[in-house]
């Protein structure tokens, strides 16, 4: 059988057989190339590694894509050099384990992140934020931490308990979202409009979370981004700067800023350019543009260390449950009276 290709490839004057060499060169060069994986049990993984997070790594080995997950790997290198330098681009925002702070008993963390572009800081935090639904209506919030903690506005949630959170998890075209209907309500404060929710049936999924910034280290004129769900539209992402840190309405301190806040993007994340919440959005004026306004993350973290005090309470008649009014008097006639 190979007697007869050969024959072929020579009766071509020579052609064919050049054009083979280089059709295996190709292949060859493609395959030495391929990004490589060593995992801890032995076993050696190549493709192209699509996405790399905290605690996994995404590879594409040609007809589908393996999550790796970080503590199965025993080491990995990329071949391509411009992929390696883009991932260590990410990895280099990410903060190191002894610069993450979170003193015991704290659901949330901080940490010194560098400031670096939007675009590197929504591929950070993008899958953080959540879409919070009710029956009454939808809003935003954001994860602080991998137990399923997190943050959005009470008013997002005013009276309801039946709650369901819309997860966006980055997939091999896109995203693809994945909803969780099991959440509780942990604690709310409704004059600062903040509430705490925790998802209760992730299981096995993982989830990203954000680091809480600094008030007093943001400045008025500084850039400023916002992830949400604006009229359903989710993920959307808007951007801005701070036209004023803190500016009074009906007796609260709230961030001011340009980026466009729209109905939906209520309790999802104000963040700076290091990827630091700096705010919780929760106003904004729908026929003037450039007018929104955020919670300060300092109430917020104020909120989340003393939540025992804003813990809910299922027979408060505050606290959540709506009461359905009674239904009116059929009979308008004016009623009797007898002496």
């Amino acid at each position: 059988m190979f007697e007869n290709i050969t024959t072929t490839f020579t009766s071509t004057k020579g052609i064919s057989h050049r054009c083979f060499c280089v059709l295996v060169l190709l292949c060859t060069g493609a395959m030495c190339f391929a990004d490589r994986i060593v995992l801890k049990e032995g076993q050696v993984i190549t493709g192209k590694i699509l996405v790399e997070k905290q605690t996994q790594v995404y590879v594409d080995i040609g007809i589908t894509v393996l999550t790796v997950p970080k503590d199965k790997i025993l080491e990995y290198e990329y071949t391509d050099t411009t992929g390696a330098e883009d991932a260590n681009d990410t990895d280099d925002l990410a903060p190191k384990p002894a610069e993450v702070r979170q003193p015991p008993g704290r659901l949330y963390k901080t940490a010194n992140l560098k400031k670096t572009t939007i675009e590197k800081c929504v591929d950070l935090v993008s899958e953080a934020t959540v879409k919070v639904s009710s029956p009454g209506g939808s809003g935003s919030g954001f994860f602080i931490n991998e137990d399923g903690y997190l943050i959005t506005n009470y008013h997002v949630i005013e009276k309801e308990t039946k709650i369901e959170v819309t997860v966006f998890r980055k997939a091999k075209n896109g995203f693809e979202s994945k909803k969780f209907k099991k959440v509780k309500i942990e604690a709310i404060n409704t004059f600062v409009d903040l509430a705490l929710l925790k998802v209760e049936d992730l299981k096995d999924t993982e989830v990203s979370f954000v680091y809480l910034g600094d008030i007093d280290s943001i400045k008025a004129g500084e850039e400023v981004f916002a992830i949400g769900s604006p009229m359903g539209l989710e993920r959307t992402v808007t951007n801005g700067v701070i036209s004023a840190k803190n500016r009074a309405f009906e007796g609260l301190i709230y961030i001011q800023t340009n980026a466009d806040i729209n109905p939906g993007n209520s309790g999802g994340p104000l963040f700076n350019l290091a990827g630091e919440v700096i705010g919780v959005t929760n106003m904004g004026y729908i026929f003037l543009g450039g007018l929104g306004f955020a919670i300060p993350v300092n109430y917020v973290k104020h909120f989340i260390d003393n939540r025992d005090a804003f813990a809910y309470d299922k027979d408060n008649p505050n606290s959540g449950y709506k009461y359905i009014q009674p239904d009116r008097r059929r009979n308008k006639a004016k009623p009797e009276f007898r002496k």
